[in-house]
């Protein structure tokens, strides 16, 4: 329908390969036309600026999430002389709306889901009606008309409005609310769970596969809360997929049925799913207090399964900051975890986010949190300022040397041995800092170990994970070094008795060759082939 309005429907995402799913379902909802623009969070302000006044846009609609929220109240102060109608959306403005009416930098907060209360509002502004007070989750003024779930069998769905999937994260949701309660989650607030038609997502979900789509990403809350139509679903990725693809979901470890477990080990190609699992904290007392009822045998037995099989895409969940977790509560928390070994161990800071329970209960624990998003804690009762500090330090040796597979190896054999794995990030992550050379951290990492009991080995393996991450030859930063005569008689050697199917002058070429006390660690670089081999003196 034609608009009296020109009006832009605009998401400021985290990043160019994050597509905003939102802002689209409004575009498929709308009988009134809108035009769509993407920016991110990286890009400057004026650009954004720029684009909104030389197009001459009446009418402005943002998605408004933690991670942007900062940016977009920059730049609707530099709308604010603009003649402009601002409409904001999403989990950001949905419990705070009252603090951007009131300063003036919009003119309408929609709550919660919005796909008919923005056709509606299009609708009065275009004067196809005459009365506000008749749009749900509306705020305007100093009013709110009311509260009311999209039903969404009426929803239209909006992926054929995605593009370049190739490049980028394909998001997708089955269903709407979540079943738990956790006191910290915005989630908790739509209890209401409602499925989309299962039939429709795997018609979606097929041509998404004709567009190139590589990684799809499911953003039910709790993916496996309707076991029918997560088996089903399974079952039809399973049989459908291409060759590359990855399906992510977030699942409820205690809740998984372990012969699903068993099916998808047996039937999926490695990688192809990709399960995050928010486990928080081991401390029943903490879980208790944000309503969350987790059986940890429960999980901890799926995560092995999981675990033990090594098909399934593993990525676990911390919250560093919850109600009862002190600091050497969460260092247990922590061990415990680590110890199963994922592929990445998120370590995430409570989160004080508006309209939760817990951020309504703030008072009752004394938290203290930063007022801009993303509202992280400074401390509580039961974690100091120093607390969180030294948390954020042991998340740096985590997130850098273990998430980013520099020294995955190295890290998983080592706690399996120190009694304390949650020490030794704390001591890695005061050793990282973003400036280094990977092959100067390693040299200093390297030398931390130097008192260990088990150095040789962990010296062994940090040679092998430094020369695992290249694809091309590296600079070695190791004290073994032999010379070139040394170096061609040992590969000689090497290919004489260890059946090495490469020719002698393509070893001289392009391997790099370490010797340790016990063995030799051979890597080659040969165009197109990559190949470590540890080989006994």
């Amino acid at each position: 329908m034609k608009n009296k309005y020109k009006t832009l429907l605009l998401g400021i995402n985290s990043k160019y390969i994050h597509p905003n799913l939102a802002i689209r379902l409004l575009k498929a909802n709308t009988e009134y036309e809108t035009d769509i623009k993407e920016f991110i969070i990286k890009d400057d302000l004026n650009l954004i600026y720029n684009y909104i006044i030389d197009n001459n846009y009446q009418v402005l609609a943002i998605s408004c999430y933690i991670w942007n929220i900062e940016i977009i109240k920059k730049l609707l102060n530099m709308l604010k002389d603009k003649q402009l109608i601002i409409i904001l959306g999403g989990p950001e403005v949905s419990y705070n709306a009252r603090y951007y009416l009131d300063n003036k930098l919009c003119n309408y907060v929609i709550k919660n889901e919005g796909e008919e209360t923005f056709d509606l509002l299009l609708g009065y502004l275009n004067k196809n009606s005459n009365d506000l007070s008749l749009i749900p989750n509306l705020y305007y003024d100093n009013k709110f008309t009311f509260d009311k779930l999209v039903d969404i069998s009426k929803s239209k769905m909006a992926y054929d409005l995605l593009d370049d999937l190739n490049n980028k994260i394909v998001y997708i949701e089955t269903s709407r609310g979540c079943p738990y309660h956790c006191a910290y989650c915005m989630a908790s607030l739509d209890n209401k769970v409602r499925f989309f038609d299962i039939e429709e997502i795997k018609r979606q979900l097929l041509l998404l596969n004709e567009r190139g789509a590589r990684v799809i990403k499911f953003l039910d809350r709790t993916f496996n809360a309707n076991k029918k139509n997560f088996i089903s679903l399974i079952d039809f990725i399973i049989l459908n997929h291409k060759e590359g693809q990855s399906y992510q979901f977030e699942i409820t470890g205690d809740i998984l049925d372990p012969d699903i477990i068993d099916y998808i080990n047996l039937k999926a190609p490695k990688n192809l799913f990709r399960f995050e699992i928010g486990i928080q904290s081991t401390n029943i007392k903490s879980n208790l207090a944000v309503n969350r009822i987790q059986n940890n045998d429960k999980l901890f037995n799926n995560i092995i399964k999981i675990q033990d099989a090594n098909i399934i895409d593993l990525h676990l969940d911390l919250i560093a900051g919850l109600p009862y977790e002190d600091y050497n509560s969460f260092k247990n928390t922590f061990n415990d975890v680590i110890k199963l070994k994922p592929k990445e161990l998120q370590l995430g800071f409570l989160k004080l986010l508006y309209g939760t329970t817990l951020f309504k209960e703030a008072i009752k624990y004394n938290y203290i949190w930063n007022q801009t998003a993303p509202y992280e804690i400074i401390k509580n009762d039961f974690l100091s300022e120093d607390d969180i500090k030294n948390v954020h330090i042991a998340e740096e040796g985590l997130e850098h040397l273990y998430n980013s597979s520099f020294m995955q190896n190295t890290l998983k054999y080592l706690v399996d041995i120190v009694d304390n794995p949650y020490d030794l990030f704390y001591d890695l992550g005061s050793i990282y800092k973003k400036e280094y050379k990977l092959e100067n951290l390693f040299k200093l990492v390297n030398n931390y170990f130097k008192t260990f009991e088990n150095y040789n080995e962990i010296h062994k393996l940090l040679i092998i994970d430094y020369l695992n991450y290249f694809n091309l030859k590296p600079h070695a930063w190791w004290d073994e070094k032999l010379d070139k005569k040394e170096r061609n008689n040992a590969l000689r050697y090497l290919k004489e008795n260890n059946n090495i199917d490469i020719s002698i002058n393509d070893l001289y070429k392009y391997s790099l060759l370490v010797s340790l006390e016990k063995a030799f660690i051979l890597a080659v670089y040969m165009p197109n082939f990559k190949q470590i081999l540890i080989l006994e003196k």
